[in-house]
């Protein structure tokens, strides 16, 4: 698909292509911009097999770079500022980039805006010190010598398979982890995507990430990138009507509180997405509204749309039907593994492999697949094993923005269970635990110790929530009792 897409964008065409704020960024714009990267970074001796390691925001020189090096045979390490330089720089220990290739942005994370950066959760390494790097965009003092773009002919496109991408994706200083996607994966991973999203061409679609921007571009359709603030998304999605969104479970529930009005498909992944969510999606005005299921090794894996999770009664969160092309079996502790074409090739340094763990622990039923939680994340209580997936979708009951369940020590190796439930803004609080009783009843013996409604912890890139920071808030509550709830033990805290 990248080959189409590259292949479809031509200097001179003025069909939109990616929509930012007030400026338009057109086909032809974006085609010029990967010839120049291409010639440049070939005349920087870079070749097929090379590691180019990308510190650009997400943008047109983002997505000309990555077309270049693609042309090239080069693969891309792509780089995060959350991970704290540290960790990043025994990734690129580990990658070895030929080059580095920053904006100003990214080099002032690393250098003058550092104290400021680290408040905000980001942080880089110095560039410079790890490998040979260059500015692309504008070139602030102190910053690293510009990539020179200069004239010249096209170097002929690199013909076969072989690595496109490197994604970190956790680790330590020690042992960092990353995911390698052949040109060949990476294929088939797009073209999964296209299929679910259907894009037509001319009709914008909303979404910042990889695998949202490329499938769009290669259909003919303009993409814009989902704007920070709730409010200024929600006149954003009213101006452009985009024909498919796709927003992070965080962002669509800030969205939902801004009175967003969606139209077309709306999708969300990254964490887990309950079906009220999506309900609450599809009554803001979406026509279909979907929950993915996908992993930085597999992307996506399976999907559901709202009508099938909502009518789906069993325990778990049904996450949906395998995507065409993707394989799952358990293994014997029941964690869900995948295969197919789209799975990434292997774990750098390591062997390829067939197989990867998701360290999600599920149930198959017949070509859905139903997670009951992440293997780590078990309680033990009373010498029993409690996945919270598999309780946690029914507690999203309506008022209800997200719910968690939580271990607490309890002392001689036990944990108490505690539910950590966040309510939507404006819902009363009476409503909410009349609707969660019988939920709760029905949870038998995994029934939490206590229910505790405050706002729950975010980490990382995706938002996800943050279980240990969640253990840690509702460990540190004093503890009363609340009448109604059959005697358990219950918190108020205001969200």
């Amino acid at each position: 698909m990248l080959d189409e897409l590259s292949s479809g964008l031509r200097t001179g065409d003025d069909t939109p292509a990616l929509l930012r704020g007030r400026r338009t960024i057109t086909r032809g714009d974006l085609a010029g911009l990967r010839d120049r990267y291409t010639i440049a970074l070939h005349a920087r001796g870079l070749r097929a097999g090379d590691t180019l390691g990308l510190a650009v925001r997400p943008g047109p020189r983002a997505v000309a770079l990555v077309l270049a090096a693609y042309r090239l045979g080069i693969r891309v390490a792509l780089l995060d500022p959350t991970a704290g330089p540290d960790v990043l720089t025994a990734r690129l220990s580990l990658a070895r980039p030929a080059l580095i290739v920053a904006d100003a942005a990214a080099q002032a994370v690393a250098g003058w805006a550092a104290p400021l950066a680290r408040r905000a959760g980001l942080a880089l390494p110095d560039f410079t010190a790890l490998a040979p790097t260059v500015t692309v965009g504008s070139r602030l003092p102190g910053n690293a010598p510009a990539l020179a773009l200069r004239p010249g002919p096209l170097p002929a496109a690199y013909d076969g398979d072989g690595d496109a991408v490197i994604i970190f994706t956790s680790g330590t200083t020690s042992s960092p982890r990353a995911v390698v996607h052949t040109r060949a994966g990476l294929a088939t991973g797009l073209r999964a995507v296209a299929e679910l999203v259907r894009p037509v061409p001319g009709v914008p679609v909303l979404g910042g990430t990889f695998f949202v921007t490329v499938p769009a571009l290669a259909a003919g359709a303009p993409v814009a990138a989902p704007a920070g603030r709730p409010r200024t998304l929600a006149r954003q999605i009213t101006g452009l009507r985009p024909q498919a969104t796709y927003l992070t479970p965080p962002q669509l529930r800030a969205a939902l509180g801004a009175g967003t009005p969606f139209t077309g498909r709306v999708y969300s992944g990254s964490a887990p997405v309950s079906a009220h969510l999506l309900e609450r999606v599809r009554a803001a005005g979406a026509d279909e509204a979907w929950g993915v299921y996908a992993l930085t090794e597999v992307f996506p894996a399976a999907a559901a749309e709202s009508r099938e999770k909502s009518a789906f009664d069993g325990d778990g969160d049904l996450v949906g039907s395998l995507l065409p092309g993707v394989r799952a079996r358990l293994d014997d502790t029941g964690q869900l593994l995948l295969a197919g074409a789209g799975v990434c090739d292997r774990y750098l340094g390591s062997d390829p492999h067939e197989w990867v763990a998701t360290g999600d622990i599920a149930r198959l039923d017949g070509g859905r697949v139903v997670l009951a939680g992440r293997g780590k994340d078990m309680i033990l209580r009373k010498a029993e094993n409690i996945y919270p997936g598999l309780y946690e979708p029914s507690l999203h009951v309506p008022g209800v923005s997200l719910a968690v369940l939580v271990g607490v020590p309890a002392g001689d190796g036990d944990e108490h269970v505690v539910a950590l439930i966040e309510t939507v803004p404006g819902t009363g609080r009476q409503q909410v635990e009349a609707a969660l009783r019988e939920p709760l009843r029905r949870m038998g013996s995994a029934r939490p110790d206590r229910v505790v409604f405050a706002e729950v912890p975010l980490a990382g890139r995706s938002r996800k929530p943050d279980r240990a920071a969640a253990a840690t808030l509702v460990a540190s509550e004093p503890r009363t009792a609340a009448p109604g709830t059959g005697g358990i033990p219950h918190q108020r805290r205001r969200p």
